[in-house]
C-alpha cells in the first residue's frame, strides 16, 4: 500500500466501515438463506451460499485487515477504533458512532446465526449418520 495522508487513512477507515456495514448486511442474509436452506437438506443450494460467503468473509477480514494497521498508524500500536471515533470532529464523529455500533451489532447477530446454522448441520450429520450406521438400535429388529 502507498504512502496516505491523514485525511486519506481517515477517509479510507470511514468508507471500509460504510463497506463492512453493507457486506455485513448481505452476510446476514446470505446465512438466513443458509438456515433455510440446512432446513430442506438443499444441499446444491448450502454449496452455492458457500461460495457466496466465501469471498464476501475474505473481503471483509482484508477491510478489518487495513482498518487495524491504519487506526494504529493513526494513533499508535495501542491505538483502537473507539479511540479513532472519539477523536473525530463532528459531525462525522456522530455518523461514524452510529455506523460502528450498528456493524458491531450486525457482526454479532452473524456471529449468532452462524453457530445456529452449525449446530443444525452437525445435529443432521449426527442424525444421518446414527441411522447409517444403526448405532444406537433404533431401527434394530426386536
Amino acid at each position: 500500500m502507498s504512502k496516505m495522508t491523514r485525511q486519506q487513512a481517515v477517509a479510507a477507515l470511514v468508507e471500509g466501515v460504510e463497506q463492512d456495514l453493507q457486506a455485513t448486511q448481505a452476510i446476514h442474509a446470505l446465512l438466513e438463506r443458509q438456515f433455510q436452506a440446512a432446513l430442506r437438506h438443499r444441499g446444491a443450494e448450502l454449496g452455492a451460499l458457500a461460495e457466496e460467503l466465501t469471498p464476501a468473509l475474505d473481503a471483509m477480514d482484508a477491510r478489518r485487515k487495513q482498518r487495524v494497521a491504519l487506526v494504529r498508524a493513526l494513533h499508535g500500536p495501542e491505538g483502537t477504533m473507539s479511540g479513532f471515533i472519539a477523536a473525530q470532529p463532528e459531525p462525522g464523529r456522530a455518523k461514524l458512532a452510529a455506523a460502528w455500533s450498528e456493524l458491531e451489532r450486525l457482526v454479532v447477530a452473524c456471529k449468532s446465526a452462524t453457530t445456529r446454522n452449525g449446530n443444525l448441520l452437525a445435529e443432521q450429520f449426527t442424525t444421518m449418520q446414527r441411522v447409517l450406521h444403526n448405532s444406537d438400535g433404533t431401527y434394530a429388529p426386536r
